[in-house]
């Protein structure tokens, strides 16, 4: 039987990518291998050699990415997407999960502060000088939050209570695309995995705390209704946006969950910062994915069009189906 290989492609992260090899290994799966992905230059439409490729780096790296999407046109199946990845930023995140009925505090995505390189004013011409900031402050209201539509790790990421406040960081952004967003005032904040569009493990989350606190260990006890939509609405956008590995993040005011951060495709995995319980789970989940996956006769070219990403309520009507034993597990 000739060996399915599952490789792993990463970056600066030490604990997730070697402990993933060594589960999927042990499985002892016959005909499937795991390693880490070894490449140099890479000849077009030569096939990548895995069945499988994890991707935890190629956000930072274009190598990787285009060698990601020449793999996918091959025949690998790619965790995630690269085209798609390629294609998403947060405010058309926002924006489709409010078509799909999912909580999004009100958001704004702004001009440039600073022009592009290469562009002048000459360049902007569509663009109305200046803007009704009284109209999107009244939109947004405060508290919010100013951060960037595309990007992650809570990078140029500003909290304003003012409008004063809000034109001394945006004077900062240069030339980012940002976006403003109303915050919201929690009481509950949950980061939730979401495995192969089924999965979703709940893990209780504190933004305000250091880096290495933000995983609350023994958490108090949630409302079953809460939990419910939340695993609910984590699966409706990770099937509407064809995530097969994700974060989603929920800030819940009044009892109301809003989505505020699920672009996420390579979300922190490492065991010094979600905690042993965390890190077995997603080590545990990525292994059978990636497993069932190399096992799969599927076609892994198939979701190169993007149309099935955008469906809308179809994608919404197929999360609020009944749920599958795996999600009835997630909300225990």
């Amino acid at each position: 039987m000739d060996t399915k290989k599952i490789g792993i492609l990463f970056g600066m992260e030490n604990t997730f990518p070697g402990a993933l090899v060594e589960h999927i290994n042990a499985l002892k799966v016959e005909g499937v291998k795991a390693e880490f992905v070894r490449l140099g230059g890479v000849k077009m439409a030569e096939p990548s050699g895995y069945r499988v490729i994890l991707d935890r780096i190629s956000q930072d790296i274009p190598f990787y990415r285009a060698y990601l999407k020449n793999a996918a046109l091959t025949g690998t199946f790619v965790i995630n997407n690269p085209f798609w990845w390629t294609a998403d930023d947060k405010f058309f995140n926002y924006s489709l999960a409010t078509k799909l009925g999912v909580a999004i505090p009100p958001t704004v995505i702004l001009p440039h502060k600073r022009h592009p390189e290469g562009t002048t004013d000459q360049s902007m011409r569509n663009l109305m000088y200046p803007l009704n900031w009284d109209d999107i402050f009244q939109y947004v209201g405060f508290p919010a939050f100013l951060k960037p539509y595309a990007g992650g790790g809570w990078k140029h990421v500003y909290k304003v209570h003012s409008p004063e406040e809000f034109f001394h960081f945006y004077d900062q952004t240069a030339d980012l695309c940002m976006t403003l967003q109303h915050g919201v005032e929690f009481k509950e904040y949950f980061r939730c995995y979401v495995v192969g569009q089924e999965e979703v493990h709940i893990m209780h989350y504190d933004p305000k705390a250091p880096f290495h606190e933000r995983y609350v260990k023994n958490p108090p006890p949630t409302d079953p209704r809460l939990r419910d939509r939340v695993v609910r609405d984590a699966l409706t956008l990770c099937r509407a946006l064809g995530y097969d590995l994700n974060t989603v993040e929920f800030a819940v005011e009044d009892g109301v969950p809003y989505a505020i951060d699920f672009m996420n495709p390579a979300p922190d995995a490492d065991i010094n910062s979600v905690g042993p319980e965390n890190f077995h789970w997603i080590v545990n989940s990525v292994g059978q994915l990636a497993v069932k996956k190399a096992l799969s006769d599927e076609n892994a070219a198939r979701d190169l069009r993007w149309s099935s990403f955008l469906s809308g309520p179809k994608a919404a009507e197929s999360a609020a189906a009944v749920p599958s034993r795996k999600e009835a597990r997630a909300r225990r």
